[in-house]
């Protein structure tokens, strides 16, 4: 009985809310009626083409990149139905650095409709250490990791994981230098044997980090790894 009380308490706020505050789209500022951005500025965002089926890279044919077929990842598949440029840049920094922390469900709609029905065992977002948790405040791919899990049905894993070792910022180094940068930095408290993991981050670009946890997640006996990101960033 309170349980319903309390689900039909925070159904009302809500819809108090929907009906008390205005609607702008986060881009131009123009009415979106419930949506957190308008039709015109949605239809605008940059899909990401077919391509690797590993990395996500667009390719001509859809075809395994170069990069890939050089040296294979640790992971299995990419999702990512956006490239990483604008307006989508400016939709993930407002989430990750400002405040907008209701694009996570947004993204994580998104994400569900390029990922299609679940097939996986479970969902475990790319951890953060705890000195980049406490200077942020929250983990991105953990709040996006819960809203997928949500969307699709699935159990989200968020202990399992985690990053032991303190790293220097990826975007400061050369590409090569990224792998040697996050090497050992991922341990898991439990094994996966068999399990199909769903691997979730807001942004793959050289792939370094996300490919490193694959690598521990496999050592500890996961069939499969995919990334699941809500954009990738094209190569130059």
């Amino acid at each position: 009985m309170l349980q319903r009380l309390r689900e039909s308490g925070q159904t009302a706020l809500k819809q108090c809310l929907a009906a008390c505050l205005p609607h702008n789209c986060l881009l131009c500022g123009c009415d979106s009626d419930d949506s957190l951005l308008c039709p015109d500025c949605k239809s605008d965002l940059p899909r990401l083409p077919p391509g690797c089926p590993h990395c996500a890279e667009p390719t001509e044919g859809s075809m395994a990149c170069g990069r890939c077929l050089a040296h294979p990842p640790h992971f299995d598949a990419t999702f990512a139905p956006f490239a990483y440029a604008y307006p989508v840049d400016r939709l993930v920094h407002a989430y990750k650095y400002g405040g907008e922390l209701a694009l996570a469900a947004w993204f994580a709609a998104l994400l569900a409709e390029s990922i299609g029905p679940a097939r996986f065992d479970c969902i475990l977002p790319l951890p953060l250490h705890p000195l980049r948790l406490r200077e942020r405040g929250f983990n991105q791919a953990a709040e996006l990791a819960r809203q997928l899990g949500k969307k699709l049905q699935l159990r989200v894993d968020l202990d399992s994981c985690r990053r032991h070792r303190a790293t220097p910022p990826q975007a400061a180094l050369p590409h090569k230098a990224r792998a040697a940068n996050v090497r050992g930095a991922f341990e898991c408290r439990r094994r996966f044997d068999g399990a199909h993991l769903l691997l979730v981050d807001d942004v793959l670009t050289t792939g370094a980090t996300v490919n490193e946890c694959a690598r521990t997640l496999k050592s500890h006996g996961a069939a499969s790894v995919t990334i699941a990101v809500v954009a990738r960033a094209l190569r130059v």
